[in-house]
């Protein structure tokens, strides 16, 4: 059964899925239809982009640390994204990333899921124009949806999101729901957050 999680919250994924390898971490969002009128303007899509990011005591070490849509497998073969949705159109996940735990390198303490809406500074765009935002972890073994966070909070403004992060702590695997917006306006930016 699926644990729906609110901002903030921490589940564990090793004690609730004894067994557990193969993680899909799937995210997903609609836009918000506007421009209502005949000569409104037709919007642009908004191309929503995934990363991880695993970082070392918390540290991004390395630029090949961040697995997205121009890198995407991890050096270590323990992180994949499975490639770039540029509409979020359809039902379902949008990206999907996925995690072998057991190849999750022992120096790696957390892997960081973030989304950045791709040129949201030139095309005026930002979260509060999309709605149905959320974030699932799935065991591959079965397909199985472990946990769901929703983000319900309102991100007007905000250029990207920091979704969740998957951690290690004392040799058990955990979820968090962190929902934090930020003003990044791309994925360089929100990496520098976690340069040491």
């Amino acid at each position: 059964m699926s644990v729906s999680l609110q901002k903030g919250q921490k589940v564990s994924l090793s004690k609730e899925h004894a067994g557990l390898s193969q993680v899909v971490i799937g995210l997903g969002w609609d836009e918000v239809k506007g421009g209502r009128g005949l000569f409104a303007p037709k919007p642009q899509p908004i191309d929503c982009d995934a990363s991880a990011l695993l970082l070392i005591g918390g540290k991004l070490k390395d630029k090949a640390d961040l697995v997205y849509f121009g890198n995407l497998r991890h050096k270590s073969d323990a992180v994949m994204h499975l490639g770039d949705n540029l509409t979020g159109a359809g039902e379902g996940d949008d990206e999907q990333i996925i995690v072998n735990l057991p190849q999750v390198p022992a120096e790696y303490d957390r892997i960081v899921i973030v989304v950045n809406i791709y040129k949201a500074m030139e095309r005026g765009q930002h979260f509060g124009m999309i709605r149905n935002a959320f974030i699932r972890l799935v065991d591959a073994r079965n397909n199985n949806e472990m946990c769901r966070y929703n983000l319900s909070d309102d991100y007007s403004g905000m250029t990207a999101m920091i979704f969740g992060e998957v951690y290690r702590h004392n040799g058990e695997w955990k979820f968090s729901a962190v929902g934090q917006g930020t003003n990044d306006p791309g994925l360089g930016e929100l990496a520098n957050r976690y340069i040491s």
